[in-house]
């Protein structure tokens, strides 16, 4: 197992703005060795949902996806999101590849049940079929993964892009030396929300925990960081949260260990 494979999530609003989105583009394509790209897209989903009338709900940071949702992040996040981010690889010389969880049979999920908020077709990963990536990643084309799943009986699922970007990084450490990173537009974890320069330069479990009773960890970054201890359990190398200029900079960020 000596290939080096890097699994990019990323999210917030890189994916907004063109600029910051061009300056990840190029980041990504400089990245050295196999790669795959997951995108996220809520903003634009909201934004969307917006234009057509239909109402965005979220429950504790977390988007309630009903079957009218649903229709809109089909369309933003499997078409929109996914065909601009490969055509921006693609002009970088990059053969970008783009699919949700239902191509190839990729990531199989359940709808979310049992509880106390009714999240709607909101599914949770059950297995991921990575073979056919793993024979794209060596054929040098970069997949590009749309936060969508399917119950193997016809629907599709939203699924959050943290989980699948852990889910399909603990599935190719098998064959492969993995590093997850998780870029949105943050420099790191930090201590105050409010101030980029209280980067959390390394965080474990205890300190984690530690942080999310204070509060000081709160909201989307605690799953986004259980999913990355959860990588790192099941053989992930390395796994780190940083902002686009971290991408080419080793040593920003937060970096999680055991």
């Amino acid at each position: 197992m000596d290939q080096q494979l890097t699994i990019v999530k990323v999210g917030g609003k890189v994916l907004e703005d063109p600029e910051t989105l061009n300056v990840f583009l190029d980041d990504f394509t400089a990245l050295p060795g196999a790669k795959i790209l997951v995108h996220g897209g809520g903003r634009s989903a909201t934004t969307m949902a917006g234009r057509l009338g239909i109402e965005t709900k979220m429950v504790e940071g977390r988007r309630v996806t009903d079957a009218a949702m649903l229709e809109v992040v089909t369309m933003v996040y499997g078409g929109l999101v996914n065909k601009s981010v490969v055509a921006g690889l693609q002009a970088r010389g990059i053969n970008a590849f783009g699919v949700t969880g239902a191509d190839f049979n990729l990531i199989k999920a359940h709808k979310r049940t049992g509880a106390e908020i009714d999240y709607g077709f909101v599914g949770d990963v059950d297995e991921v079929n990575a073979d056919v990536l793993a024979t794209l990643v060596k054929q040098e084309i970069v997949p590009v993964v749309a936060p969508l799943t399917h119950d193997g009986h016809g629907n599709l699922l939203n699924t959050n892009a943290d989980t699948i970007a852990s889910s399909l990084a603990v599935s190719f450490a098998q064959t492969f030396d993995t590093s997850l990173v998780y870029c949105f537009e943050k420099p790191g974890v930090l201590i105050n929300p409010e101030d980029e320069s209280t980067v959390i330069p390394y965080l474990n479990r205890e300190l984690f925990e530690m942080y999310r009773d204070e509060g000081i960890i709160a909201e989307g970054m605690v799953p986004k960081l259980e999913n990355g201890f959860n990588s790192l359990t099941n053989g992930v190398l390395e796994v780190v949260v940083t902002n686009v200029e971290g991408l080419s900079i080793p040593g920003r960020g937060t970096t999680i260990g055991e």
